[in-house]
């Protein structure tokens, strides 16, 4: 028999993304299906409106490849013509494609290969719904480059995330979850569009979880690296009322490092956090 707290979570994700632990940056995985992780969900209209919406106002914006991703574009275009009936043209135009997957499939993706010196870099990808983060700057960087601006991420993950990358095996996946606080309900953040910050005075009934379900899987052909994200955000007020996660938010809050903190952009409200998610 189901417990109260696991009704209110279903699926187990407020367990997966506050465990209950002081705040730390962790590499939980878990095995992962890619095709259900790309596979339409009941929200799919509306997700892929929106999609279809800003990659015709801006492409650029939302695509980007390089000249050594072309054949990744190539191989995960094949790959996902399994799953859906998108038919493959004749002549390739990466960024085309880039597009075409972007408006037909519910998640983000990005695809990364080895430089000569071994590093992972980013060498294309599609991201409609970004957190606060524009893909452009980050095309070609290394996977340390790309991450160098978490605090203390590096430091923590960086040897574990490239040990675990180097030893994928081709065709299997890992999936994993990230959290952040948004004060909107809005998919696409990207920097451009200056979407509101959490600030004073806070509002909880203003303040959204927002979740990062990630995928990674290793492309058969080349040993690439396909990343995969999906975004889901919650009503603060709703997931509070789910007292695990309500203790979680709490722990991981009053011990997440100031810098972290304020990279999250949570340090303006977090004495409000800690006080809406106090348990009485």
């Amino acid at each position: 028999m189901l417990t109260a707290d696991q009704r209110a979570d279903p699926d187990g994700l407020f367990g997966q993304i506050f465990p209950g632990e002081d705040f730390r940056f962790h590499l939980t995985l878990k095995p992962g299906d890619l095709r259900r992780f790309f596979a339409p969900t009941a929200e799919q209209d509306p997700i892929l409106a929106e999609r279809r919406k800003w990659l015709r106002q801006d492409p650029d914006r939302y695509a980007a490849c390089t000249e050594q991703g072309e054949s990744l574009v190539t191989q995960f275009f094949s790959l996902a013509n399994s799953w859906l009936p998108i038919q493959i043209p004749s002549q390739h135009a990466a960024i085309a494609d880039l597009v075409e997957l972007g408006g037909r499939l519910e998640p983000d993706f990005l695809l990364l290969a080895r430089d000569h010196a071994g590093a992972f870099r980013l060498r294309a990808g599609l991201v409609c719904f970004p957190s606060s983060w524009n893909l452009a700057e980050k095309i070609g960087a290394t996977l340390d480059e790309i991450h160098g601006p978490v605090p203390g991420l590096n430091s923590e993950l960086g040897p574990s995330i490239g040990r675990f990358l180097a030893r994928l095996k081709a065709d299997t996946s890992f999936e994993r979850v990230n959290w952040g606080l948004a004060a909107t309900p809005e998919l696409n953040l990207h920097p451009s569009l200056f979407r509101p910050r959490l600030a004073q005075p806070f509002d909880l009934s203003r303040t959204w979880l927002r979740v990062e379900e990630q995928i990674v899987h290793c492309l058969p052909e080349s040993c690439a690296i396909l990343f995969g994200i999906k975004v889901k955000v919650i009503p603060l007020a709703e997931v509070l009322k789910n007292p695990l996660a309500r203790a979680g938010l709490h722990q991981a809050v009053a011990t997440m490092p100031t810098a972290v903190a304020a990279y999250k952009g949570i340090g303006a409200v977090r004495g409000d956090l800690l006080a809406a998610s106090a348990l009485t």
